[in-house]
């Protein structure tokens, strides 16, 4: 066999404004490119610490089991749903969007018996049709997604939700993947038993340790599982001999990964979770509005509105794979075509983390502007341009 001819790697510099991953803060890449510990170094210990106390700063919660996965999202997703749902167990999971379908499929996997909840896609669960649902499943367990990231919708009374799922006696866990760090997330004042997300969103850390938060509810049903969860990697009870008081070896941790998610909660902690929270809000809210004044629509109602992911209606006259395409290779800019029902439909513009800048909605709102105009759209580029540009000065 040949030696293969591999050059240097040199990915080229994107404005990361698609559903994830965003653009990381300097601070953080330094912070990864430090010398590497041993996963059981006693300095490597403290630094277990320091993030266990910085994700429970950020999920606003004294929960004791919180922890970074070692994996993406999916990863503490599928912690969360394979240790909470037991062979045999009811499970009700929304049914209006991509996440919704995953979690489903997660809790097959794990042995429970699923029902959904639908609304169109584009929609936030309706509160009547979700209790209904309760009254006729009884579930044990109910996934609930906070920022749907394929519609664009927030589901915002999601804490009467949890409630009303509490009132059934049922668990609940949350995805919080698109919304931690970008809107409020309160997992305790909202009583949530699981809650898990990403680094790579609005925490803005590349991807490898992901977030993930659990009640003493919720880890008093995982401790008294009458069978194993069918994952080990993932076991709970597994991971808490190396993320709890004994810090025995489990699995050797992603050192450098844990490295940068350190120092991009650190930020988060710097600016203040709430100045997170209001700058991603006014910062995607003028985006939002530039657009809306440039001609184009939003796939979600106000009310129904995600900061951290705009999700637009492809115009008539071009096509997603046109923007996208152009984006890229005209502005160096990176967003995404929408999924499952609505491929083809909508473009995903995400407004996280270290992205969430007025420099980079500007731009992209320019660049967008110039395309649309180009391909022969019916739009106003310079009034969008000029209402995302008033927005940031509000």
């Amino acid at each position: 066999m040949d030696k293969p001819d591999v050059g240097e790697l040199k990915p080229p510099e994107r404005v990361l404004m698609g559903p994830g991953p965003s653009n990381a803060n300097p601070r953080v890449l330094s912070a990864m490119h430090t010398t590497i510990v041993g996963h059981l170094d006693p300095s490597f210990m403290d630094v277990m610490d320091e993030v266990q106390d910085l994700l429970r700063y950020t999920f606003r919660t004294e929960n004791e089991w919180t922890l970074p996965v070692s994996g993406t999202g999916s990863a503490s997703m599928e912690a969360a749903f394979s240790n909470l749902v037991e062979p045999g167990d009811t499970v009700l999971v929304p049914d209006n969007g991509y996440f919704g379908d995953r979690m489903a499929k997660m809790s097959r996997r794990a042995g429970g018996e699923v029902s959904r909840v639908a609304a169109p896609w584009g929609e936030p669960l309706d509160r009547a049709d979700f209790e209904e649902a309760l009254t006729e499943v009884q579930p044990d367990v109910v996934g609930l997604v906070h920022a749907e990231t394929s519609t664009g919708v927030l589901q915002s009374d999601l804490p009467e939700l949890v409630d009303l799922a509490h009132s059934h006696d049922s668990y609940v866990i949350v995805d919080a993947v698109t919304s931690l760090a970008g809107v409020p997330v309160k997992v305790d004042e909202w009583n949530i038993d699981a809650c898990y997300s990403a680094a790579q969103k609005c925490i803005s850390c590349p991807p490898g340790a992901s977030p993930l938060t659990l009640s003493d509810r919720a880890m008093d049903k995982i401790l008294s599982r009458d069978t194993e969860p069918r994952c080990w990697y993932l076991d709970l009870k597994e991971l808490e001999t190396y993320w709890g008081s004994d810090r025995s070896y489990h699995h050797t941790a992603p050192v450098t990964n844990i490295f940068g998610l350190r120092e991009a909660l650190r930020v988060i902690a710097e600016e203040g979770i709430e100045n997170a929270w209001e700058r991603h809000h006014r910062v995607s809210g003028a985006f939002r509005d530039g657009l809306e004044e440039m001609g184009l629509e939003m796939n979600s109602s106000d009310d129904a509105w995600l900061p951290t992911l705009n999700a637009v209606r492809v115009p008539e006259g071009v096509t997603d794979d046109t923007i996208l395409r152009r984006l890229v290779e005209e502005y160096n800019i990176e967003v995404s075509a929408g999924l499952g029902a609505l491929e083809g439909e909508i473009v995903r513009i995400g407004c996280m983390g270290h992205s969430a800048r007025p420099q980079n909605v500007l731009y992209l709102a320019n660049a967008l502007g110039d395309i649309l105009e180009d391909e022969g759209v019916d739009v106003d580029a310079g009034a969008g341009v000029a209402a995302v540009s008033e927005g940031l000065q509000d």
